[in-house]
């Protein structure tokens, strides 16, 4: 099977893809742009779900759903919101088909059409905020505190399976605060449960940052972001949130009466994960021979293969083993294939990226051991059966911890300090990764390091020291350091 993989020193594009086919997870549709999330790929965004979920809860969050579609009057009262998505959008103009007179098949009836278009939801605060109108009278009303998963359509002409599609999942977070600060530490608080969710669940390194101005999200006073760095030194914005000021309560209307009996205009928050975050998953960690999952969200974390091929006796083994480790809450199955050889189901599951296999056969049985494979460093330890609860499950947390080691070492190691353009672009070039330089804070040399290097300001860190030093394009003065790198 690995050798169905394109390497990723040879092509790490086509390798990416190979893993997202191969190991299962999702594949292109009839629609264009648009992708089938297979059951494995959807076991682990479910996976990724349920816990973004509980961290939700536990700070305070509540579910609600919003329809898909948004009058298109909603979609222009913000204008910063309407020319960000703009291009975007698909818009649905009719809501009738009839069959054609000249017998062509079915045509858009012309007399059915909308009397005002709809936009299939790009993102939900337009039809959010005119519903909170309605919902906030006074401060007794505030905070509101609602996420939505959902699915959002944004017209990509350049797709690439889970990184960017016309269609894809979500979550969105949308809350209403009574102050200013409230509404900050909000934008804050979600971005730290983003990074965390990343490092502690996806085994993934995040640098937490703020977006420069020209990369803000459309109609927010600011925007946050959690930045991971990919195998092949690129980039990914993996999760962003966003502090609206009072922009959208401002376009909706959207009052309450404060404390001090006065009128004032509600202040807001946005905040937003999606399916990219598979893409960050397969890309941190995966190798030449397939998928890895880190063990907290790998739908099966434990595999059972006898050897040569099932038999009663050893599913009576087995069934032992499950078993205990079940009672440690671990996720195991057991192969009873007939069909395959060993040496066939150890290369689907290593495809998978299976974080433990366990193989046994009657010599193993005889000698009260079993094989164990990890999946991250293929390192294969004999183990008695007695006890095996307790060492699978250190085993699995050593998994978790390496796949985050090693991921933040190539992290780390990555992080170069530039001061003049000529490193800057050789160290693009020859290494990748981030690129730590000073930035003059305008954007017009942004934009114009951007069209020479073809690398964006990722973020300002949020953990920068002030330093002075020169603009790494201008040599005007600059007081910080930023994050380039060229991105997905």
């Amino acid at each position: 099977m690995a050798k169905e993989i394109t390497s990723r020193s040879e092509d790490y594009s086509q390798w990416y893809i190979d893993i997202v086919k191969k190991a299962q997870l999702a594949e292109n549709s009839a629609v264009r742009g648009c992708m089938v999330i297979k059951p494995y790929g959807y076991a682990i965004w479910e996976k990724m779900r349920d816990q973004l979920d509980r961290m939700f809860k536990e700070t305070g969050h509540v579910n609600a759903y919003f329809p898909l579609f948004i009058p298109k009057s909603f979609l222009s009262k913000e204008a910063e919101h309407v020319e960000g998505f703009a291009k975007e959008c698909a818009v649905v103009t009719h809501h009738r088909l009839m069959n054609d007179p000249n017998g062509s098949g079915l045509i858009v009836d012309p007399t059915a059409k909308l009397e005002e278009e709809l936009i299939v939801r790009p993102t939900s605060e337009t039809i959010i905020w005119n519903t909170y109108r309605d919902w906030i009278q006074s401060y007794r009303d505030l905070p509101i505190l609602i996420n939505q998963w959902a699915n959002v359509v944004r017209w990509e002409m350049r797709t690439r399976l889970f990184l960017r599609t016309a269609e894809f999942l979500w979550q969105e977070g949308h809350t209403a605060h009574a102050t200013r600060q409230e509404a900050i530490e909000e934008a804050l608080q979600m971005q730290r449960v983003y990074a965390q969710f990343a490092e502690e669940y996806m085994a993934m390194p995040v640098i937490q940052g703020a977006k420069t101005p020209n990369e803000r999200f459309a109609g927010a006073e600011d925007t946050l972001t959690i930045e991971a760095l990919m195998q092949d030194g690129k980039a990914l914005q993996a999760g962003t949130s966003h502090f609206l000021g009072q922009n959208f309560a401002r376009a909706f209307e959207v009052n309450f009466l404060n404390e001090e009996n006065q009128q004032e205009l509600v202040w807001a928050t946005s905040w937003g994960v999606s399916t990219r975050l598979m893409g960050g998953l397969i890309m941190t960690h995966s190798d030449d021979e397939g998928l890895i999952v880190p063990p907290k969200l790998a739908p099966t974390q434990v595999v059972i293969v006898p050897i040569p091929k099932p038999s009663p006796e050893f599913g009576e083994v087995a069934d032992k083993i499950m078993r205990e480790l079940r009672d440690k809450g671990i996720s195991v199955m057991y192969d009873q294939d007939m069909k395959n050889r060993p040496g066939f189901k150890f290369a689907e599951y290593e495809m998978r990226g299976i974080p433990v296999r366990i193989a046994f056969g009657a010599r193993d049985l005889e000698n009260n051991q079993l094989e164990v494979a990890r999946r991250d460093t293929k390192e294969k330890t004999s183990v008695p059966i007695d006890g095996i609860g307790n060492y699978v499950a250190n085993l699995l947390d050593e998994i978790q911890q390496n796949l985050f080691n090693r991921a933040k070492a190539y992290r780390d190691s990555h992080i170069t300090r530039v001061d003049n353009m000529d490193d800057f672009k050789q160290v693009l070039a020859e290494k990748g990764g981030f690129i730590s330089a000073h930035w003059d804070g305008t954007t017009e040399t942004e934009l114009k390091i951007k069209e020479l290097a073809k690398a964006t300001i990722r973020c300002i860190p949020n953990d920068n020291e002030p330093e002075d030093g020169v603009c790494v394009l201008t040599g005007n003065p600059s007081k910080q350091r930023v994050l380039f790198a060229m991105a997905y």
